[in-house]
């Protein structure tokens, strides 16, 4: 099947031709009729197999032109990254298509989103929380919506944007076309279908957590984080087959952590991205990786979550996740688009049981291969390798529950009170003689005569 075969219109025909693609893939080819007729739709697709252009020419190519301010289509991703590149995908399949499109996210001033908002949009692509602070401030109307577009929705309800998902489907039109694309299910995404999507229609082009033919694995186990930047930097030592090479770490602590080590032994070869970086440094650090102009990236599972970067060479998981399903999204960073891809995996004794889960939910078993005896095995630990020493018996060191408590003493007798209740006012009332008149002062002089 090519693109020909789809019922494309001419633009779009025309935009394709510019890019270079000739066949579909396989979501592609399935999704196209069922999403263009209208029908709720659940899409599960490996990574890297082009779900974006699945949703987006069915979508586009029943869109016709229109001047009404309010957007028809609206599409939640979980990241600002993945914002600007779904809409840079939605611009290039809409070269020669008159429409309007914008991206919303967190991280840069509201006042000028409200502003391109009120010039009127036809698709907005956004992340949850940003919208739903549009959407308060009644800038941005959803009651034209036709289509919503759930992208990556494991990941969103793994960073906690449930309750705002919930929300924006509250204040969304009840007559609207559904539409979910992911690479793996979760429990929590099929509660998710079941409460809001009407008799969807499933795509399961692979199983969940099936893993791509074309990417080949392989695992280290070593013992610690020295060690790993000691296998590490022999790898990438060889520049040619190494030439492009994404590198996952567990949180933001490692990868800024890393990236002082990568940056002594590779200077000027590294970028890094993580949530606490600025949003400016992070597109920075994603165009310069993406253009060659840095050999290397470091990331976090959910900044790189959905990049769509060509010519990746290797993804090193230089730790293992606690999460399978992020595995099956960090190997699909490589090995896009059908080309051959590579993935290395490193694993320390307290990282066993997640690579043992991994394999599991791919239900293969990842080649082992021995460290190279030009690596050094270190001895040194970083903090979180130590164990916690703990002491069995210490008469001189206080325990929690003999700690002492706040300060207490006993309150003077002049400032101890008796709680009398109703009778309090009579006693005072008696001890200093008020007045039974209102404004005669004499009244208690007279009587004391």
């Amino acid at each position: 099947m090519t693109f020909n075969d789809l019922n494309l219109n001419t633009p779009l025909y025309n935009a394709i031709d510019d890019l270079g693609f000739i066949t579909p893939t396989p979501i592609q080819a399935e999704s196209f009729s069922v999403v263009a007729s209208g029908k709720d739709v659940v899409g599960i697709a490996q990574t890297g197999t082009g779900k974006t252009f699945a949703y987006m020419l069915p979508i586009l190519r029943n869109l016709s032109y229109s001047q009404q301010e309010n957007p028809r289509v609206l599409i939640l991703v979980p990241t600002r990254e993945l914002v600007v590149q779904v809409v840079s995908e939605i611009e290039k399949l809409s070269k020669y298509i008159n429409n309007r499109v914008l991206g919303v996210y967190g991280g840069t001033n509201i006042n000028t989103q409200k502003q391109a908002v009120a010039q009127g949009q036809d698709i907005i692509v956004a992340t949850p929380g940003r919208l739903y602070d549009l959407a308060v401030s009644r800038v941005l109307q959803l009651k034209s919506i036709q289509k919503l577009v759930i992208d990556e929705v494991d990941v969103m309800l793994d960073l906690g944007f449930r309750h705002q998902l919930l929300n924006i489907f509250d204040i969304l039109p009840e007559r609207r076309q559904n539409i979910m694309f992911s690479a793996t299910m979760t429990k929590d995404v099929d509660d998710l279908i079941t409460d809001f999507f009407i008799n969807p229609e499933k795509i399961a082009i692979a199983v969940s957590g099936t893993p791509l033919e074309n990417i080949k694995q392989e695992r280290y186990n070593v013992p610690n984080f020295y060690t790993k930047v000691n296998l590490l930097e022999y790898l990438l030592q060889d520049k040619e087959d190494f030439s492009k090479v994404l590198i996952f770490v567990a949180y933001k602590r490692m990868a800024d952590r890393l990236f002082d080590k990568l940056e002594e032994l590779f200077p000027n070869q590294s970028c890094v991205i993580h949530s606490n970086k600025t949003q400016n440094y992070r597109l920075r650090s994603i165009e310069q990786f993406r253009e060659g102009e840095n050999r290397l990236l470091i990331a976090t599972d959910v900044m790189a979550r959905g990049l769509d970067i060509e010519g990746i060479s290797h993804v090193i998981n230089f730790d293992t996740p606690d999460y399978p399903e992020n595995y099956m999204h960090r190997i699909g960073r490589t090995g896009r688009a059908e080309k051959e891809g590579h993935t290395l995996l490193f694993s320390t004794e307290k990282e066993q049981q997640g690579r043992e889960s991994l394999e599991e939910l791919m239900q293969m078993r990842i080649d082992t291969l021995d460290i190279p005896d030009a690596v050094e095995i270190s001895a040194e630990l970083i903090d979180e390798e130590r164990d916690e020493i703990k002491e069995r018996y210490n008469p001189i060191k206080r325990r929690d529950e003999d700690a002492p408590g706040p300060a207490f003493h006993e309150k003077s007798e002049k400032n101890q009170k008796e709680n009398l209740g109703g009778s309090y006012k009579f006693k005072i009332a008696a001890k200093y003689k008020k007045p039974q008149t209102r404004g005669d002062k004499n009244y208690n002089r007279r009587n004391k005569k």
